[in-house]
């Protein structure tokens, strides 16, 4: 048996240091034949549950922990150290009371503390407490050479911790270590209390020091290199082996022994995997089971009045059956609990989703409105929900609008209790971009160095460095060759995974049948708001609490925001309102939509990839859609699945469809005889081989889990079952290998029907009221400029006018304006937040339309509506209805800000006339004399820049707008045109190898990356098209290759006959811009005319515009035409210039858009002459 234990070590979840992970703790332990280890995280519990089952799985004794810092007086006296480890489930209860007072009330500047007043008999009962060495109250007294405080301490500890407590000994190596040794040493001997071997254990070997010390930097936000930031750590605290510590302690034998003493006196036994449910207030006289029996009777009632002409008889013998299930199990209090808050969501205004995964199987759920689809309707099986031969806790998840979820989790916790109710934690880890970035921030490279590397690593969920350096060629070529590189990369991959934050679950919450800290510790950041569990959600459920998922789902709100304009605009005209839960499945105009691919904002169907799948699908009944959701996934589509399904859908398969036997026909005719759901696994099994559903249940788990053993098995039950119904064996051995097979691939029905019936609503809304459904997508997401722009471009193709915002007309969210109409909303302006919006409308409406810029700030707070929330309705054009241009209001703005101010003053100062009125227009106008003169108009760059910084998209304009007049010149043509029509059977554009040679310019809209692969849409106003790129053109035009840039791009036409859809295949890319300035030989100017001085006036204009360029390769030539004569002019080779788009804006400025023009080349007969 070893003769050590370590007794005071970090994992990764201390957070601010540590870079060992549990699994790889255990197994070294275990190597190195330790019995026990120790885990006294920094101030929390958080990795507890995982350690102490991955510790038995191992064979290890675990011992749980927490390193705590204790509050000393005095500002600048740092906080002691004390590890309190736990000997049974006494002591375990009182940590976590600990651990949760100090983050709940004890923090300081971010860091939990305990108060020592906190220390008392009944709060440490059942803990052994370790001194904390060096950092402890009496190491650091006894450092300070203040033996008579140390002695007076040690008798507090002594009193707290009878028999408890162990003068802890360290050496890992530094400077006067040895002399607190000492010093520890005599004192214990005096107090006759033991000593105890710690290693302060921070990583796994010393090969790890330097990884280390990067996460201590990256939490503290130090540099790697820095000679004067603190070192906290030596390399000398890793994990070593037993006999490592007994040398190093030879001399203090029974510091080692006291080590594995310890590990004996504690015994904490945890209670995991039994839930306890919390208990649902019922009415006095009833029993939860009788109260659940009388609620669900009374709701399937309502139902079956609305469902019309079903089997009745039918739907009450399956709630009974369920219900039996239900009680019999112990889960009619979840039930009561999860349909209370439905219910009263859905009475409080917060929209609630039709049903989400397995439950909607359930007709228990669907009649106490839990749910919204009906099970029975769509062969959904409670079995896949609840198995009454598994035992598992039932587990509803619940979508509500986003905006009204966190009101129902606030009535859980008024309801409940707030000591009984809590949101659940969740760890960040290191992902691969972020540690790069974290990584070359330690290690002091340049941020546009290290932005460059990690921009290499590819946008996918999950990625790993190792799996980056596979897919990108660049990466791993700079990898090989850049030692920095090289440096850096393994630096980050050392990291990479490692929990770096605590955080909140979107959407889980546990209600506790008592206080929380009987079941998990606490959390919550410095000031005491959203406190969550210290356990995340699959430790908090192994803890013993219930599990409720409160999920915020955006569609809901959508679909609430549609619905209520829709109902507004009915109400005005004296019909029903709508009801959404209520439309008819069988609607031609949705299905059309549908059809026509004209998925956008569709709820699940708006992918590229789902429109794609659409298209061919062709769905035209509910059941597709449900299939829909269910077909595309990554099996379905790799394993031949969709086509088939396609192709017995539409008929193209040679003789009838098969359904494998005749009595499965009822199963599988919805999916034309494709085993598509898991529930059709479970019903084939009922149907042909006499399983219980039950029983079909466990068949189909074990089928997604390939247990061999386990699978032969089944197989022989399958079978021998159908063998005794009659089914050939040969025929059912080849049904269960075809079950088999599609097992792995099989989705669950319950949660695709569930979301199909969104997608069929927010199809309906989109194909009957438009204007209302678009402004309700756009409000949703316009916090997202990326989706504002899809969605604007949608509303485009739909005849759907977009008006840009309006300070007199536009309200926070986007609204319907009128027939095909919406109107942008003032809160999709970067800039400009809520509560200014809320000043802008709330005057509008007391007091009508803003009349200019002035009376604007006259009327309105400024420090609501400051300078920055000004400019920016200025430059998206949110004052453009005033009727002057945007330059112009920019120049009045600080004139009109001060008239604000001064009328702002003057109202708190009570200055007003004699009866309490103000002369608003004779104050705005008298300040009309002091209005900065009218100024031209911006340029389109700069109007446009400005809506895109404001807007995120280009509103009154497109960037192409100034090459117009030049693009015939490069361009073979628009893009319009060429994709305008599909090519005819046999044309060289057909086919992945064919195509023809083609130019276009524009652009980039969108940069899309898939694996290695990039393409690109580029927009030149007329119409949109994909680009790709081979890697070996993508590397050499990288730098090209950016959002917004302005680009022409030669390569290869072809018609992409499976997306049905032009795309291009780059071959060479060419900065439009610098194409232009290189090709451009003269700039001709037709010259205004003007009188005398103006026109030296604009001369001098002219030179001056034109000073900045010189010299360069471009002649100047003016044209001039007056009343009695006309002239051409070409300026001297002085006056060359560089043709850069800031000239050509300059100069059309100066004489107007088309007194410009830019000559490429002679024009038709005029060989040597600057113009025509």
């Amino acid at each position: 048996m070893s003769a050590f234990v370590h007794l005071r070590l970090h994992t990764e979840y201390s957070l601010v240091d540590s870079v060992v992970r549990i699994p790889e703790l255990v197994a070294r332990v275990a190597e190195l034949g330790m019995p026990a280890v120790a885990v006294t995280d920094e101030h929390n519990l958080f990795a507890m549950v995982k350690f102490y089952r991955e510790a038995l799985a191992k064979g290890v004794k675990p011992i749980i922990g927490v390193d705590l810092q204790i509050a000393e007086p005095g500002e600048r006296t740092p906080p002691s150290r004390l590890t309190l480890l736990c000997m049974n489930d006494a002591g375990y209860r009182r940590l976590t009371r600990l651990v949760s007072r100090a983050y709940l009330e004890g923090q300081q500047r971010g860091a939990p503390r305990i108060d020592r007043a906190w220390l008392i008999p009944e709060s440490t009962e059942g803990l052994i407490a370790l001194s904390g060495g060096r950092e402890g109250d009496v190491g650091r007294a006894l450092q300070q050479g203040k033996t008579t405080e140390a002695r007076a301490l040690l008798e507090f500890w002594k009193a707290l911790f009878p028999d408890r407590y162990y003068l802890e000994v360290t050496r890992t190596g530094r400077d006067e270590e040895e002399a607190l040794v000492a010093s520890t040493v005599t004192l214990a001997i005096d107090a006759a209390l033991p000593i105890v071997a710690t290693n302060d254990v921070r990583f796994l070997s010393s090969d790890d020091f330097e990884s280390h010390e990067a996460r201590v930097c990256i939490y503290e936000g130090a540099l790697l290199a820095d000679p004067a930031r603190p070192r906290h750590y030596t390399r000398e605290q890793y994990l070593r082996a037993p006999e490592e510590m007994i040398e190093r302690f030879a001399d203090l034998p029974e510091a080692i022994e006291n080590s594995v003493e310890i590990a004996k006196r504690c015994s904490l036994v945890l209670q995991l995997g039994e839930s306890r449910l919390p208990i649902y207030p019922v009415p006095e006289g009833q029993t939860t089971e009788e109260f659940l029996r009388a609620e669900s009777a009374r709701g399937l009632q309502q139902r079956l009045e609305r469902l019309g002409n079903v089997d009745q008889d039918a739907y009450r013998a399956r709630l009974q059956t369920e219900l039996e299930v239900i009680c019999a199990m112990g889960f009619a209090g979840y039930f009561l609990i999860v349909a209370d808050f439905i219910r009263w969501a859905r009475g409080n205004g917060v929209p609630v989703g039709p049903g989400r995964g397995s439950g909607a199987g359930s007709l228990v759920a669907y009649s106490l409105g839990i749910t919204d689809i009906d099970p029975l309707q769509y062969d959904l099986l409670f079995e896949r929900f609840l198995n009454p031969e598994r035992v598992s806790m039932p587990d509803f998840d619940v979508d509500f609008c986003m905006d009204g979820r966190d009101r129902v989790i606030e009535y859980v916790a008024d309801k409940y209790g707030r000591t009984r109710v809590s949101q659940i934690i969740t760890y960040g880890t290191m992902a691969a971009k972020a540690v790069v970035r974290d990584a070359g921030r330690v290690l002091g490279l340049g941020y546009g160095y290290v932005d460059k590397i990690a921009k290499l690593i590819p946008f996918e969920l999950d990625i790993t460095l190792d799996s980056a350096l596979e897919k990108e060629a660049e990466l791993k070529r700079l990898y090989k060759e850049d030692d920095e590189v090289r440096n850096l990369i393994d630096l980050a991959k050392s990291l990479e995974g490692l929990t770096r934050n605590a955080g909140k679950h979107a959407g889980g919450v546990v209600i506790a049948p008592s206080v929380l800290e009987d079941f998990t510790p606490l959390y919550c950041e410095d000031g005491g708001g959203s406190v969550v569990t210290q356990f995340d959600k699959d430790d908090v459920e192994a803890a013993g609490l219930v599990k409720f998922d409160f999920l915020g789902l955006r569609t809901l709100t959508v679909i609430d925001h549609a619905v209520r304009t829709i109902n507004a605009a009915r109400t005005k005209r004296g019909e029903a309102p709508l009801d959404i839960a209520d439309l008819p499945m069988d609607d031609a105009a949705t299905f059309q939509l549908l059809k026509n691919c004209e998925t956008t904002a569709v709820f699940q169907l708006e992918s590229r990839g789902m429109k794609d799948l659409v298209r061919r699908l062709q769905p035209d009944r509910f059941e597709d859609i449900v299939a829909l959701v269910a077909l595309f996934r990554p099996g379905p589509l790799q394993s031949g699945m969709v086509d088939d399904f396609i192709a017995r859908k539409h008929g193209r398969i040679d003789g009838p469809i098969d359904y494998l036997h005749p009595s499965l026909e009822p199963v599988l005719r919805p999916t034309y005889g494709v085993i598509l759901y898991q529930e059709q696994v479970m019903q084939i099994a009922q149907v042909l081989a006499g399983y219980t559903l039950g029983g079909a249940d466990m068949l189909r788990r074990a089928m997604g889990k390939k247990k061999p053993e386990e699978m032969a098995k089944q197989r022989g039950k399958f079978v021998e079952g159908s063998v005794e119904r009659g089914v050939p064996e040969s025929q059912a051995a080849y049904i269960f290998d075809l079950m088999e097979k599609f097992a792995g691939y099989g989705f669950n029905k319950s949660h695709s029907a569930a979301y199909a019936l969104l997608s069929y609503q927010t199809g309906w809304l989109k194909a009957h009221h438009p204007e209302a459904f678009m402004a309700a997508v756009l409000s949703a997401d316009m916090a997202h400029t990326d989706k504002v722009v899809t969605l604007k471009d949608e509303c485009d193709r739909m005849g759907i006018t977009v008006l840009p915002p309006d300070v007199n007309s536009s309200a926070y969210a986007f609204e319907v304006a009128g027939e095909r109409q919406v109107r942008y909303g003032l809160g999709a302006i970067r800039g400009v937040g809520e509560a200014a919006v809320e000043a802008i409308t709330s005057e509008r409406v007391a007091n009508g339309s803003y009349a200019s810029l002035e009376d604007f700030c006259r009327r309105l707070d400024l420090n609501r509506v400051n300078r920055r929330v000004l400019e920016a309705l200025i430059r998206s054009g949110s004052f453009d209805t005033l009727g002057i241009n945007r330059a112009t209001l920019m120049a009045r703005l600080p004139a009109a800000m001060q008239l604000g101010e001064q009328a702002t003053r003057a109202e708190a100062t009570g200055q007003v006339d004699l009866f309490g009125l103000s002369a608003p227009s004779a104050a705005v106008s008298s300040s009309e004399d002091h209005l900065a003169p009218a100024q031209p108009e911006w340029s389109e760059t700069v109007r446009l820049a400005g809506e895109r910084e404001t807007l995120g998209l280009y509103l009154s304009g497109h960037p192409i707008n100034r090459y117009e007049k030049d693009l015939g010149r490069f361009v073979t043509g628009r893009i319009a045109d060429l994709i305008s029509d599909r090519p005819s059977q046999g044309a060289p554009e057909r086919g992945w190898f064919g195509g023809r040679q083609a130019t276009i310019a524009g652009y980039i809209h969108e940069v899309r990356k898939k694996g290695n692969r990039t393409s690109i849409v580029l927009d030149d106003r007329t119409g949109r098209m994909e680009v790709t790129f081979f890697d070996e053109v993508m590397q050499r035009y990288r730098e090209l290759i950016v959002k917004d840039a302005l680009v022409l791009i030669e390569g290869q036409l072809r018609f992409d006959e499976q997306g049905d859809t032009w795309r291009l295949s780059a071959k060479k890319i060419s900065e439009l811009d610098r194409l232009r300035e290189q090709q451009a030989l003269r700039i001709v100017l037709v010259w205004p005319r003007a009188q005398g001085a103006d026109q030296s006036l604009m001369l001098q204009r002219l030179a001056d515009t034109l000073a900045p360029h010189r010299p360069g390769p471009c002649a100047i030539g003016v044209r001039y035409q007056g009343e009695r004569a006309s002239a051409a002019l070409e300026l001297g080779p002085e006056w060359k210039v560089r043709a850069s788009p800031e000239l050509l804006e300059a100069l059309e400025q100066l004489v107007g858009p088309e007194g410009l023009r830019v000559v490429y080349g002679p024009p038709p007969g005029t060989a040597n002459t600057a113009y025509g």
